[in-house]
């Protein structure tokens, strides 16, 4: 073994612990991304119907047309920040220049304008996508920081945890402020125009510093070391995405993701229609959503102790698998009583947690492509699973709203008992079908704990795939 080799391994193998500071610091990334999506991921569509006055053909135009693009920008988004070279990394300095922006938008998306007809359509669309393409900025920035800001694949999962937590508790902290604050600011039981802009204020003004609590926190320790091997060509997105499509395990956790998110996201966005004219109570909304990501949170703190036991593919189909169960008990018995409701909305809840596993995936994905191709490229990795997610929001945005139409909805309105069945089709039965469906990808999904250690162990060595 050569001298250079050796200095390579000594370089490239440090014995890393996660340091609370760090994991601290890189859960602010995720405080700061949920306080900036909550509302539109919880509250959006109902301000739509309800306060803005969309129809349903309308509103799914919009979720269509600004979730489709603002999935298309995440891989040019994620092959610019690949391609950016400071003195402060390739990722941080999204993190301090965009949230400012972002929450200028955030605010925009729940302003109700004075105006009628396509001119108010075009408004909405048009700050839609504006929050989408600045949340991607900074989404893209603090998925990919995970990736260069430690080495070690246990300590990235260490993070990946710390990531959940912060959503988790932020979370909880929404859930039981926001409708409340909603409905403050309404001066009404009923939320209004009023209510929901100040409570986006609140929100995005708070979130900008945290961002770069982030960004000050979490130095891109290892982005020189990473990227020593590789050459100086500047590739383009469409080169890069050629290449990184090569990489089917990531592609595996993007299908993955696609499904669970469809399954996940598309029910949350329509909850609050079920707990407000089936369950037929404002206040329920908060007890619920606060249950669910207390449970999240608990879900998150296990799991360091499911994927030692089980490994990350597993423990993921393990908490699918749970929460699916959880999806049909809902669905049989739609006229429970509210200790019932409160307790299955508990289990997948915890189930939930599984979110926090798939960043863990991707950075093994990126270890497995830069192994199998030489070349990594977290920007585009990141995005990738940004992709997946916001193709999912697309689809279940676009349809959730058409199939709440075709069930008999009408807003503000007692709903018909047809209409209440069709709601809890979309809300419990739909979910559970398209979460068992999203298990197949994580059957084909390899990378196991050996596996990755061997990867990384050829990589200290200089190694690669093709060299075999």
């Amino acid at each position: 073994m050569s001298n250079e080799t050796q200095t390579v391994q000594q370089k490239a193998v440090p014995k890393e612990k996660t340091s609370l500071k760090h994991a601290l610091s890189y859960s602010f990334g995720e405080v700061a991304c949920q306080m900036s999506w909550y509302m539109i991921n919880s509250y959006l569509m109902l301000f739509y119907t309800d306060v803005v006055g969309l129809t349903a053909g309308a509103i799914s135009l919009i979720m269509l047309i600004a979730r489709v693009w603002d999935a298309i920008n995440d891989p040019m988004m994620g092959n610019i920040a690949d391609r950016t070279h400071t003195k402060w990394g390739k990722f941080r300095p999204y993190l301090f220049a965009a949230p400012p922006f972002l929450a200028i938008f955030n605010i925009l998306t729940f302003t109700v304008f004075p105006v009628e007809g396509t001119a108010k359509v075009l408004l909405c669309l048009v700050t839609y996508v504006g929050t989408g393409m600045a949340y991607t900025v900074c989404s893209i920035a603090y998925q990919a920081l995970q990736h260069v800001t430690a080495l070690d694949s246990q300590v990235r999962m260490d993070l990946a945890t710390a990531r959940g937590i912060g959503g988790a508790v932020v979370g909880i902290i929404l859930s039981a402020t926001a409708m409340p604050a909603i409905l403050l600011f309404s001066k009404s039981d009923v939320p209004n125009a009023s209510g929901y802009f100040w409570t986006a204020v609140i929100l995005s003004v708070v979130m900008i510093p945290i961002f770069w609590l982030c960004a000050i926190g979490c130095k891109e320790t290892y982005t020189e070391q990473l990227h020593s091997s590789q050459t100086d060509e500047k590739m383009g997105l469409i080169k890069g995405l050629k290449e990184i499509v090569k990489n089917d395990q990531l592609l595996m956790v993007v299908l993955a993701t696609v499904l669970g998110a469809i399954c996940v996201s598309g029910r949350m966005g329509l909850l609050t229609y079920y707990i407000i004219y089936v369950v037929g109570d404002y206040t329920v909304i908060a007890l619920v959503f606060t249950v669910m990501t207390v449970a999240q949170l608990i879900g998150t703190l296990l799991i360091p102790i499911g994927v030692r036991v089980f490994g990350k593919k597993k423990y993921m189909i393990i908490l699918q698998l749970i929460m699916c169960v959880g999806f049909l008990l809902l669905f049989i018995n739609p006229h429970c009583n509210k200790i019932y409701l409160l307790a299955v909305s508990f289990l997948c809840g915890i189930c939930n947690s599984a979110s926090a596993i798939c960043p863990g995936m991707v950075s093994d994905s990126i270890e497995y492509g830069d192994w199998k191709l030489g070349r990594r490229q977290e920007g585009i990795a990141a995005s990738f699973l940004s992709f997946g997610v916001k193709i999912a929001t697309a689809i279940s945005g676009s349809a959730g709203v058409l199939l709440l139409a075709a069930a008999g909805y009408v807003a503000n309105a007692e709903q018909t008992p047809a209409a209440q069945q069709g709601i809890n089709i979309v809300v419990n039965l739909v979910p559970f079908i398209l979460g068992l469906v999203s298990l197949i990808p994580l059957f084909c999904y390899k990378l196991d704990a050996k596996k990755v250690a061997e990867i990384r162990a050829d990589l200290d060595a200089g190694k690669h795939a093709y060299d075999k």
